[in-house]
């Protein structure tokens, strides 16, 4: 007898999607790994111990109730799953008394792939079933797992293409057994100077075959979501492309390759300054071609790096760190909907520097 899925976990899934991707309504990715944090805290000159990575965690899960009108869901860290707040709260429980659905990372970081030139792919499938159940009890109703694509002359190759397609997919097909929603996350990285039709070539070569991969080792396509990078130019490119010839080719790309089925997408900011991120995001919602799924946000250094900044690792400093949040998250909301204009953003809100960094680790 095949093993399925059953209608009552297919239903759960399809629910999960659609709380996420609601409209205007996007992923806070808070899900860095100690040592992503320890780069960030090294900007404000917060040393990175537990202690100060709870406090910046709660920061953000404490946020008041308007969060939910803009966060559909937080990707969390295995660490962050299980702290509490000064009350003694489970950090998670903050989230759920809001209504924004709890999300956590799988996997455990990319390893070299004998024979190619520096390519990735992403290990940690080994137990993977055994840790989803866990976090599954624990209160998690999605996860996610990044792979890393490069664009050069001669990359990505077929086999790394191939290798994390499959890897993508296997992870899939084990978080749906476990009643989790599983983002799908095929980063090709920004790095290079390469235009921005040779990015379109390459996600959607990428994107063909996470989805063949995917429909191989059935998955429910409605009960995923997707986090592909957007279709833009290298970041050393001479050719600065606009909102609009951005959204053009992240849509086509999409249009070729992703089923229909599939209910959302959701970026990721891949180095993009904050009000880049969002600017594009709107141009994306704005355009006249017919996109069928839900296209959001799941940022990270474009939801926090202000954030961030105002902080400084100050207790007095956490609430207007607050205000810069949700404000930015506001921004991003609106983009959702294809409603942002730059007039709308504060002085404070929105950070126009780059946040690209070479070789990006989460």
């Amino acid at each position: 007898m095949a093993t399925k899925l059953t209608d009552e976990v297919k239903a759960h899934l399809r629910d999960v999607c659609a709380r996420i991707v609601a409209p205007g309504h996007g992923i806070l990715a808070a899900d860095e790994s100690t040592g992503t944090m320890g780069k960030r805290f090294d900007q404000i000159k917060v040393e990175n111990i537990e202690e100060n990575r709870r406090s910046y965690r709660q920061l953000l899960m404490s946020c008041d109730k308007s969060m939910a009108n803009s966060i559909g869901g937080v990707i969390l860290f295995h660490e962050t799953l299980y702290q509490k707040d000064d009350n003694g709260t489970q950090l998670r429980d903050l989230l759920k008394e809001k209504g924004i659905v709890i999300g956590i990372k799988v996997d455990k970081g990319v390893v070299k792939l004998l024979g190619t030139k520096d390519e990735t792919t992403t290990q940690g499938l080994d137990q993977l079933g055994d840790r989803c159940s866990q976090y599954r009890k624990d209160g998690c109703e999605f996860a996610k797992w990044r792979c890393v694509l490069k664009i050069s002359d001669s990359t990505p190759s077929q086999l790394a293409i191939m290798e994390n397609a499959n890897v993508l997919a296997r992870y899939a097909s084990i978080c749906q057994q476990n009643d989790i929603v599983p983002i799908v996350e095929p980063e090709i990285l920004p790095d290079g100077d390469h235009t921005i039709e040779r990015c379109q070539e390459v996600t959607e070569k990428v994107l063909a075959a996470v989805y063949k991969a995917l429909n191989d080792h059935n998955v429910y396509l409605e009960g995923t979501l997707l986090k592909p990078n957007m279709v833009t130019g290298g970041q050393s490119c001479s050719t600065k492309y606009t909102p609009e010839q951005v959204a053009l080719a992240t849509v086509t790309a999409l249009r070729r390759t992703v089923p229909s089925a599939m209910p959302g997408v959701t970026f990721l900011s891949g180095g993009q300054s904050e009000t880049d991120a969002t600017s594009n995001l709107d141009a994306i919602n704005r355009i006249d071609l017919l996109r069928p799924w839900k296209l959001s946000f799941s940022y990270g250094r474009a939801l926090q790096a202000s954030v961030l900044k105002a902080w400084q690792g100050k207790a007095e400093n956490v609430a207007h760190a607050q205000k810069v949040f949700l404000r930015r998250a506001k921004m991003n909301s609106s983009a959702c909907l294809g409603k942002y204009e730059s007039a709308m953003e504060a002085a404070e809100s929105g950070d126009a520097h780059s946040l690209f960094v070479a070789n990006h680790q989460y």
